[in-house]
Order: structure tokens, then sequence, then C-alpha cells
């Protein structure tokens, strides 16, 4: 029963927060509102993917937020100024994963630790992000052929939820049923060992920083695309956001590990958690309070089932 509760308990605790606001939140069952949710969960869940990545090769990625913002400064100054669509859209997804090359760099020749290298590459893209603008965001009639990316549907499904279930399934697919997959999981457990038995344990902290902003980019794209605008720190209120969806994805499923399938939960859940205050009138900063008590409640289950906090295990700052 201590493991059914330790490995599961978080997301029963999920469903029963759905469940309870199902009961209470007026229009909250509605395919409207349902539908709202789900878009909304996947910018969250797929920047959360891209932190996961890094952190299963025991490696933060600070930056993933202001990298989005900047991708989508790029892409939206592209479509702004006539740009074929799929060009800036390959522009944006190209900044996310030159940026997670850089944090990649860092970490593994500079030999700076992913929390004091990834900080860096936020503040650059930050500085890059106003710099392009001037502090003006890019808005207008943008072409169908590329909000249709994020606003349209494929057999009736909305496209930002397909765009988020694609991008779960591959990574679980990666982390679970592959090779580099199993290098990446080896990378984090345990770097030293790994290294020994063969596994070039920094070329895996290199790719998993680099997939950590192609999610970011990939989110940028999203984000512009849904919007019609682009601006920069357009992405910042998910941070925080998608750091909780990791740590309450890890407290679930595979507890004191970072996995997709709890990540992905957890972010539906946070979603659902915001919607729901919404709508039964709370004020604004109660979801702030809430995120922050759900931070620390997830630290501390993890904490209790593997003797020390999650980052704290995973995260080595020697170089």
């Amino acid at each position: 029963m201590r493991g059914i509760v330790a490995r599961y308990g978080t997301a029963l605790a999920g469903l029963a927060l759905f469940a309870g606001f199902a009961l209470t939140a007026p229009v909250f069952l509605t395919a409207e509102n349902i539908a709202l949710i789900l878009k909304e969960t996947a910018f969250l869940g797929i920047l959360a993917i891209g932190f996961t990545l890094a952190l299963v090769t025991a490696e933060i990625d600070l930056s993933v937020a202001e990298v989005a913002s900047l991708a989508a400064v790029v892409t939206g100054a592209l479509v702004h100024g006539g740009t074929a669509p799929w060009i800036a859209v390959c522009a944006g997804l190209g900044t996310g994963i030159v940026a997670g090359a850089a944090n990649g760099i860092a970490v593994t020749v500079l030999k700076v630790p992913s929390l004091i290298a990834t900080l860096g590459v936020a503040a650059i893209a930050k500085g890059l992000g106003f710099m392009m603008t001037q502090g003006v965001a890019f808005v207008g009639r943008w072409p169908v052929s590329f909000t249709g990316i994020a606003r349209g549907t494929t057999f009736g499904l909305p496209n930002l939820v397909l765009w988020l279930a694609g991008t779960a399934f591959a990574a679980w697919l990666l982390v679970k049923w592959t090779r580099l997959g199993a290098h990446l999981v080896a990378t984090g457990e345990a770097d030293e060992a790994a290294r020994l038995a063969g596994i070039p344990t920094l070329r895996m902290k290199r790719i998993a920083l680099t997939l950590a902003g192609a999610c970011a980019g990939l989110t940028a794209v999203l984000l512009a695309a849904s919007l019609s605008s682009a601006a920069p720190g357009m992405a910042n209120d998910h941070f925080l956001y998608a750091i909780a969806a990791v740590l309450l994805g890890m407290s679930m499923f595979e507890p004191g590990r970072p996995n997709i399938p709890g990540t992905l939960f957890a972010a539906f859940t946070l979603k659902v958690l915001g919607n729901g205050l919404v709508l039964l009138g709370a004020e604004y900063y109660w979801q702030d309070i809430v995120l922050g008590a759900i931070i620390l409640a997830s630290v501390a289950v993890s904490a209790t089932g593997t003797g020390r906090a999650p980052f704290v295990k995973k995260l080595n700052f020697r170089r």
C-alpha cells in the first residue's frame, strides 16, 4: 500500500482536484473549458518536458523561458516582416537549439555548473530579445499558414494538443526505449560509473541541454502562432510553472526521478488548478500562493521517499 501511495498518490490527488472543480466550479466541464485547459497545458507541458530531459542527466536549465521568449521574437520578427512562415518556424526552432547547445558547451567544455551557465544564457537571451524589439511587441494579422500551426485543428483535435502529445510521446520513447535514452538516464543517475562503463557522459549532457532548447523553441513558435504576437519575456509566466510541473511529476509514477508521464500529468493538474480557481472567483494572487505551496510539497514528498530533495540528489555543482 505504501508503494502504491508513493507512486500514484499525487496523481490520485490531481484527479480528486479535477473532480472537486467539476462539482463546484461553474462551466468547468464544458467542452470549451476543457479544450482551453488542454491548449494552455500544451505550452507549459512542452517547456517542462525540455526541463525534464535536462534534469534526467542531472543538469538544470533555468534559461528555458527566456530562450523561448527570444525564439518567439525571432519567429515573430520574420513573420511580421513578410518572411515565409516555414522559414520563420525553422528560425525559431533553430534559436532554441543554438541556445541549448550553448548551454551544453558552457557546462561540458567550459566546466560551468549548469545552474550558473543557464542563468547566463537566460540573461543573454533576454537582452537580445529587447535589442531586437526595443521593447515593442511584434503584432499583426499574420498568415493563416502560420497561425494555423497553433490555432487550427486536425481530425477535429486542436493542433496544440497534438503538438503536446507528439512531443511527450517522442520524449518518452527516447528516454525509455532507446539506447540514447538509457545513456542519458545512466549519466544522470551515476555520472562517474557511466563514464567508466564507456558512456560519453559529456556528450549526453550536451544532447539533453540541446533538446531542452529545442523544446523551448517549439514552445516559442506555438506561442507566437497562437497569440499572433511576439515580445520579450512572453514565456516568463511559464517558468515557475514548468519547474513546479517537473517537481510535482517527480512525486508520482517514478518517485524521486524526473519522468515524462509525471511531468505531463503535473502540467495538466497545474492548469486545472489555475482554471478552477479563476472560475470560482479566487483572487489572482491565490494562484501564486498555491503554486509555491505545491513546489514545497512536491519536494517534501520526493525527499520523504528518497531521503533527500530531488534537486540536491540530481545535481552536481562541482566540476
